[in-house]
Protein backbone atom coordinates (compact mmCIF):
# COMPACT_ATOMS: atom_id res chain seq x y z
CA UNK A 1 0.00 0.00 0.00
CA UNK A 2 1.29 3.44 -0.98
CA UNK A 3 -0.29 6.62 0.40
CA UNK A 4 -0.20 9.72 -1.81
CA UNK A 5 -1.27 13.15 -0.58
CA UNK A 6 -2.84 15.25 -3.36
CA UNK A 7 -3.00 18.94 -2.44
CA UNK A 8 -5.56 21.42 -3.80
CA UNK A 9 -8.02 18.54 -4.07
CA UNK A 10 -10.69 20.87 -5.42
CA UNK A 11 -8.70 21.54 -8.61
CA UNK A 12 -10.32 20.66 -11.96
CA UNK A 13 -7.95 17.75 -12.60
CA UNK A 14 -8.55 16.06 -9.24
CA UNK A 15 -11.04 13.40 -10.36
CA UNK A 16 -8.86 12.14 -13.21
CA UNK A 17 -5.70 12.29 -11.10
CA UNK A 18 -7.18 10.33 -8.19
CA UNK A 19 -8.52 7.71 -10.60
CA UNK A 20 -5.12 7.39 -12.33
CA UNK A 21 -3.29 6.92 -9.04
CA UNK A 22 -5.70 4.18 -7.99
CA UNK A 23 -5.79 2.46 -11.37
CA UNK A 24 -2.02 2.09 -11.64
CA UNK A 25 -2.11 -1.66 -12.37
CA UNK A 26 0.53 -2.48 -9.77
CA UNK A 27 -0.69 -1.97 -6.21
CA UNK A 28 -3.28 -0.43 -3.94
CA UNK A 29 -2.87 3.31 -3.53
CA UNK A 30 -4.54 5.27 -0.78
CA UNK A 31 -5.19 8.91 -1.73
CA UNK A 32 -5.34 11.66 0.90
CA UNK A 33 -6.70 15.01 -0.25
CA UNK A 34 -6.07 18.44 1.24
CA UNK A 35 -7.67 21.76 0.37
CA UNK A 36 -8.49 25.10 1.94
CA UNK A 37 -12.17 24.69 0.98
CA UNK A 38 -14.51 22.22 2.67
CA UNK A 39 -16.50 21.80 -0.56
CA UNK A 40 -13.51 20.58 -2.56
CA UNK A 41 -14.48 17.52 -4.56
CA UNK A 42 -11.50 15.67 -3.09
CA UNK A 43 -13.44 15.42 0.15
CA UNK A 44 -15.67 12.89 -1.63
CA UNK A 45 -13.22 11.25 -4.03
CA UNK A 46 -10.21 10.68 -1.77
CA UNK A 47 -9.86 8.02 0.93
CA UNK A 48 -9.26 10.75 3.51
CA UNK A 49 -9.57 14.52 3.39
CA UNK A 50 -8.18 17.36 5.52
CA UNK A 51 -8.77 21.09 5.56
CA UNK A 52 -5.52 23.08 5.55
CA UNK A 53 -4.70 26.81 5.34
CA UNK A 54 -3.91 28.42 2.00
CA UNK A 55 -0.47 27.77 0.60
CA UNK A 56 0.61 31.32 1.43
CA UNK A 57 -0.42 31.00 5.09
CA UNK A 58 2.52 30.77 7.56
CA UNK A 59 0.85 27.70 9.09
CA UNK A 60 0.53 25.81 5.80
CA UNK A 61 3.66 23.67 6.15
CA UNK A 62 2.84 22.74 9.77
CA UNK A 63 -0.66 21.70 8.75
CA UNK A 64 0.68 19.54 5.95
CA UNK A 65 3.18 17.94 8.33
CA UNK A 66 0.30 17.07 10.66
CA UNK A 67 -1.61 15.41 7.81
CA UNK A 68 1.48 13.48 6.74
CA UNK A 69 1.96 12.15 10.28
CA UNK A 70 -1.70 11.25 10.81
CA UNK A 71 -2.14 9.51 7.46
CA UNK A 72 1.26 7.86 6.99
CA UNK A 73 1.87 9.67 3.71
CA UNK A 74 4.62 8.39 1.41
CA UNK A 75 4.52 11.11 -1.26
CA UNK A 76 3.05 14.60 -1.69
CA UNK A 77 1.77 15.59 -5.12
CA UNK A 78 0.79 19.31 -5.23
CA UNK A 79 -1.71 20.51 -7.83
CA UNK A 80 -1.76 24.25 -7.11
CA UNK A 81 0.89 26.88 -7.85
CA UNK A 82 -0.06 28.50 -4.54
CA UNK A 83 1.07 25.41 -2.58
CA UNK A 84 4.48 25.07 -4.19
CA UNK A 85 6.61 27.64 -2.39
CA UNK A 86 5.46 26.64 1.10
CA UNK A 87 6.27 23.01 0.34
CA UNK A 88 9.58 23.82 -1.35
CA UNK A 89 10.80 25.97 1.54
CA UNK A 90 9.84 23.27 4.07
CA UNK A 91 10.90 20.23 2.06
CA UNK A 92 13.63 19.27 4.52
CA UNK A 93 11.10 18.98 7.36
CA UNK A 94 9.23 16.10 5.71
CA UNK A 95 11.93 13.50 6.48
CA UNK A 96 11.47 10.43 4.25
CA UNK A 97 8.37 11.70 2.47
CA UNK A 98 8.81 12.33 -1.26
CA UNK A 99 7.70 15.94 -1.77
CA UNK A 100 7.26 16.36 -5.53
CA UNK A 101 8.23 19.98 -5.87
CA UNK A 102 11.17 21.83 -7.41
CA UNK A 103 13.57 24.05 -5.45
CA UNK A 104 12.22 27.18 -3.77
CA UNK A 105 14.28 29.31 -6.16
CA UNK A 106 12.81 27.57 -9.22
CA UNK A 107 9.28 27.87 -7.83
CA UNK A 108 9.73 31.56 -7.05
CA UNK A 109 11.09 32.35 -10.49
CA UNK A 110 8.37 30.35 -12.23
CA UNK A 111 5.48 31.79 -10.21
CA UNK A 112 6.63 35.39 -10.66
CA UNK A 113 5.70 36.03 -14.29
CA UNK A 114 8.12 38.93 -14.62
CA UNK A 115 10.93 36.65 -13.46
CA UNK A 116 9.72 33.98 -15.89
CA UNK A 117 9.76 36.35 -18.83
CA UNK A 118 13.15 37.71 -17.86
CA UNK A 119 14.44 34.13 -17.86
CA UNK A 120 13.00 33.51 -21.33
CA UNK A 121 14.82 36.60 -22.59
CA UNK A 122 18.06 35.41 -20.99
CA UNK A 123 18.01 31.94 -22.57
CA UNK A 124 16.67 32.99 -25.97
CA UNK A 125 13.26 31.33 -25.72
CA UNK A 126 10.43 33.28 -27.42
CA UNK A 127 8.06 35.03 -25.06
CA UNK A 128 5.89 38.14 -25.25
CA UNK A 129 7.35 41.61 -24.99
CA UNK A 130 6.58 42.80 -21.48
CA UNK A 131 6.87 45.49 -18.82
CA UNK A 132 6.52 45.09 -15.05
CA UNK A 133 4.70 48.12 -13.64
CA UNK A 134 2.80 49.42 -10.63
CA UNK A 135 -0.05 51.94 -10.77
CA UNK A 136 -2.36 53.25 -13.44
CA UNK A 137 -0.04 55.83 -14.98
CA UNK A 138 2.81 53.34 -15.35
CA UNK A 139 0.39 50.88 -16.97
CA UNK A 140 -0.67 53.55 -19.46
CA UNK A 141 2.93 54.35 -20.40
CA UNK A 142 3.83 50.67 -20.80
CA UNK A 143 0.71 49.95 -22.88
CA UNK A 144 1.52 52.78 -25.27
CA UNK A 145 5.12 51.63 -25.55
CA UNK A 146 3.84 48.18 -26.57
CA UNK A 147 1.64 49.64 -29.31
CA UNK A 148 -1.67 50.65 -27.72
CA UNK A 149 -4.09 51.93 -29.03
CA UNK A 150 -3.14 50.61 -32.46
CA UNK A 151 -2.43 47.16 -30.98
CA UNK A 152 -4.29 45.26 -28.29
CA UNK A 153 -2.14 44.40 -25.27
CA UNK A 154 -2.64 42.18 -22.24
CA UNK A 155 -2.31 42.66 -18.49
CA UNK A 156 -2.16 40.25 -15.57
CA UNK A 157 -0.78 40.20 -12.04
CA UNK A 158 2.92 39.44 -11.75
CA UNK A 159 1.93 36.46 -9.61
CA UNK A 160 -1.11 34.54 -10.78
CA UNK A 161 -2.27 31.04 -11.61
CA UNK A 162 -4.13 30.02 -14.73
CA UNK A 163 -6.05 32.91 -16.28
CA UNK A 164 -6.74 34.71 -12.99
CA UNK A 165 -6.48 38.48 -13.44
CA UNK A 166 -5.82 38.28 -17.19
CA UNK A 167 -7.44 41.06 -19.22
CA UNK A 168 -7.07 42.45 -22.72
CA UNK A 169 -6.65 46.19 -23.26
CA UNK A 170 -8.38 47.20 -26.46
CA UNK A 171 -9.21 50.66 -27.76
CA UNK A 172 -12.25 49.09 -29.41
CA UNK A 173 -13.63 47.42 -26.27
CA UNK A 174 -17.42 47.71 -26.23
CA UNK A 175 -18.75 47.42 -22.67
CA UNK A 176 -22.39 47.46 -23.84
CA UNK A 177 -21.78 44.55 -26.20
CA UNK A 178 -20.00 42.60 -23.46
CA UNK A 179 -22.78 43.30 -20.97
CA UNK A 180 -25.54 42.10 -23.28
CA UNK A 181 -23.82 39.16 -24.99
CA UNK A 182 -21.05 37.71 -22.83
CA UNK A 183 -21.61 34.89 -20.39
CA UNK A 184 -20.70 35.56 -16.74
CA UNK A 185 -17.06 34.71 -16.11
CA UNK A 186 -15.85 35.59 -19.61
CA UNK A 187 -12.74 37.78 -19.43
CA UNK A 188 -13.78 41.22 -20.64
CA UNK A 189 -11.66 43.59 -22.68
CA UNK A 190 -11.08 47.03 -21.22
CA UNK A 191 -10.10 50.36 -22.64
CA UNK A 192 -6.89 51.77 -21.16
CA UNK A 193 -8.71 54.78 -19.72
CA UNK A 194 -11.10 52.49 -17.82
CA UNK A 195 -8.25 50.48 -16.35
CA UNK A 196 -6.29 53.55 -15.26
CA UNK A 197 -9.38 54.92 -13.51
CA UNK A 198 -10.05 51.56 -11.87
CA UNK A 199 -6.53 51.01 -10.54
CA UNK A 200 -5.41 54.52 -9.68
CA UNK A 201 -2.42 54.21 -7.35
CA UNK A 202 -2.99 50.53 -6.53
CA UNK A 203 0.40 49.01 -5.64
CA UNK A 204 -0.20 45.51 -7.06
CA UNK A 205 2.67 44.58 -9.42
CA UNK A 206 1.26 43.95 -12.88
CA UNK A 207 2.61 42.84 -16.22
CA UNK A 208 1.70 44.76 -19.34
CA UNK A 209 2.59 42.57 -22.27
CA UNK A 210 2.24 41.85 -25.93
CA UNK A 211 -0.99 39.95 -26.63
CA UNK A 212 0.16 36.51 -27.79
CA UNK A 213 -2.20 34.96 -30.33
CA UNK A 214 -2.56 31.56 -31.97
CA UNK A 215 -3.10 27.94 -30.95
CA UNK A 216 -2.50 27.20 -27.28
CA UNK A 217 -0.10 24.33 -26.58
CA UNK A 218 1.61 22.95 -23.53
CA UNK A 219 4.49 20.63 -22.79
CA UNK A 220 3.89 18.30 -19.84
CA UNK A 221 6.50 16.10 -18.30
CA UNK A 222 8.69 14.85 -15.50
CA UNK A 223 12.19 16.20 -14.92
CA UNK A 224 15.17 15.49 -12.71
CA UNK A 225 17.94 17.98 -12.06
CA UNK A 226 17.01 20.11 -15.04
CA UNK A 227 16.68 17.27 -17.55
CA UNK A 228 13.40 16.12 -19.06
CA UNK A 229 13.01 12.39 -18.50
CA UNK A 230 9.55 11.90 -19.96
CA UNK A 231 7.11 14.27 -21.57
CA UNK A 232 5.17 15.39 -24.60
CA UNK A 233 3.41 18.44 -26.07
CA UNK A 234 -0.34 18.77 -26.45
CA UNK A 235 -2.86 21.32 -27.64
CA UNK A 236 -5.09 23.24 -25.22
CA UNK A 237 -8.47 24.03 -26.75
CA UNK A 238 -12.21 24.71 -26.24
CA UNK A 239 -11.91 27.15 -23.35
CA UNK A 240 -14.60 27.47 -20.68
CA UNK A 241 -14.16 29.94 -17.84
CA UNK A 242 -10.40 29.95 -18.41
CA UNK A 243 -10.11 26.14 -18.47
CA UNK A 244 -9.22 24.11 -21.54
CA UNK A 245 -11.70 21.31 -22.21
CA UNK A 246 -10.07 19.49 -25.17
CA UNK A 247 -6.50 18.31 -25.67
CA UNK A 248 -4.65 16.58 -28.51
CA UNK A 249 -1.25 15.00 -27.94
CA UNK A 250 1.39 16.25 -30.38
CA UNK A 251 4.72 15.10 -31.76
CA UNK A 252 6.86 18.24 -32.03
CA UNK A 253 10.64 18.25 -31.58
CA UNK A 254 10.81 22.06 -31.49
CA UNK A 255 8.45 22.26 -28.54
CA UNK A 256 10.40 19.59 -26.65
CA UNK A 257 13.70 21.39 -27.32
CA UNK A 258 12.19 24.65 -26.11
CA UNK A 259 10.91 22.96 -22.94
CA UNK A 260 14.31 21.39 -22.41
CA UNK A 261 15.97 24.83 -22.35
CA UNK A 262 13.53 26.11 -19.73
CA UNK A 263 13.70 22.99 -17.57
CA UNK A 264 17.52 23.14 -17.66
CA UNK A 265 17.67 26.86 -16.85
CA UNK A 266 15.45 26.40 -13.78
CA UNK A 267 16.95 23.02 -12.85
CA UNK A 268 13.43 21.67 -12.45
CA UNK A 269 12.56 18.44 -10.69
CA UNK A 270 9.38 16.35 -10.83
CA UNK A 271 6.34 17.51 -12.78
CA UNK A 272 6.27 20.57 -15.02
CA UNK A 273 3.90 22.25 -17.47
CA UNK A 274 4.99 24.91 -19.95
CA UNK A 275 2.29 26.82 -21.83
CA UNK A 276 2.50 28.62 -25.17
CA UNK A 277 0.13 30.79 -27.18
CA UNK A 278 1.23 30.70 -30.77
CA UNK A 279 5.02 30.43 -30.61
CA UNK A 280 5.42 32.43 -27.40
CA UNK A 281 5.80 30.92 -23.92
CA UNK A 282 3.37 32.57 -21.48
CA UNK A 283 3.44 30.25 -18.42
CA UNK A 284 5.95 28.05 -16.61
CA UNK A 285 4.30 25.80 -14.03
CA UNK A 286 6.60 23.58 -11.94
CA UNK A 287 3.74 21.25 -11.03
CA UNK A 288 1.41 18.68 -12.51
CA UNK A 289 -1.33 19.99 -14.77
CA UNK A 290 -4.02 18.37 -16.92
CA UNK A 291 -2.73 15.02 -18.13
CA UNK A 292 -3.69 13.15 -21.30
CA UNK A 293 -3.78 9.56 -20.06
CA UNK A 294 -3.04 6.37 -21.94
CA UNK A 295 -3.77 2.83 -20.78
CA UNK A 296 -0.04 2.10 -20.99
CA UNK A 297 1.32 5.51 -19.91
CA UNK A 298 0.22 6.78 -16.49
CA UNK A 299 2.39 9.87 -15.97
CA UNK A 300 1.26 10.63 -12.39
CA UNK A 301 1.97 7.11 -11.22
CA UNK A 302 5.34 7.00 -12.98
CA UNK A 303 6.21 10.33 -11.35
CA UNK A 304 5.29 9.01 -7.93
CA UNK A 305 7.37 5.86 -8.42
CA UNK A 306 10.36 7.91 -9.55
CA UNK A 307 10.02 10.27 -6.58
CA UNK A 308 9.92 7.27 -4.23
CA UNK A 309 13.10 5.89 -5.79
CA UNK A 310 11.36 2.82 -7.19
CA UNK A 311 12.38 3.50 -10.79
CA UNK A 312 15.52 5.22 -12.02
CA UNK A 313 15.77 8.16 -14.37
CA UNK A 314 16.79 5.77 -17.14
CA UNK A 315 13.82 3.47 -16.52
CA UNK A 316 11.44 6.41 -16.51
CA UNK A 317 12.88 7.73 -19.78
CA UNK A 318 12.32 4.35 -21.44
CA UNK A 319 8.59 5.13 -21.44
CA UNK A 320 9.05 8.01 -23.91
CA UNK A 321 8.45 5.72 -26.91
CA UNK A 322 4.98 4.92 -25.57
CA UNK A 323 3.67 8.46 -26.14
CA UNK A 324 1.00 8.33 -28.87
CA UNK A 325 0.35 11.50 -30.85
CA UNK A 326 -3.09 10.11 -31.74
CA UNK A 327 -4.30 10.51 -28.13
CA UNK A 328 -7.13 12.94 -27.33
CA UNK A 329 -8.78 14.07 -24.09
CA UNK A 330 -12.17 15.72 -23.59
CA UNK A 331 -12.98 17.22 -20.21
CA UNK A 332 -16.58 17.33 -19.05
CA UNK A 333 -18.66 18.23 -16.02
CA UNK A 334 -19.73 15.61 -13.47
CA UNK A 335 -21.08 15.81 -9.93
CA UNK A 336 -21.23 14.01 -6.60
CA UNK A 337 -24.07 13.78 -4.08
CA UNK A 338 -24.08 13.24 -0.32
CA UNK A 339 -26.13 13.67 2.84
CA UNK A 340 -24.82 16.00 5.54
CA UNK A 341 -24.68 14.38 8.97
Amino acid sequence: MTTVLVSAAGAPGTAALVRALRENGERDVRVVGTDMADRAVGRHLCDAFHLVPSGSDPGFADAMLDVVAKEGVDAILPQSSYDLLGLAESKGRFDDVAVMVASAEAVQRSNDKAESYALLDEIGVPGPRWKRVVGGEAIAAAARELGYPGEEVAIKPAFSSGSRGFRILSAGADRREQLLKNRPGVAEALRLEELVELLGDDDTPLLVMELAEGLERTIDGIAEGGTILLGHPKTRESMRAGLAMYFATLEDDWLMELAGKIVEALSLDHFFNIQLVGDKVIEINPRISTIVYQEDLNLPWLGVKHALGEISAEELAENQDRVRSSRRALRYFDQVEWDEN
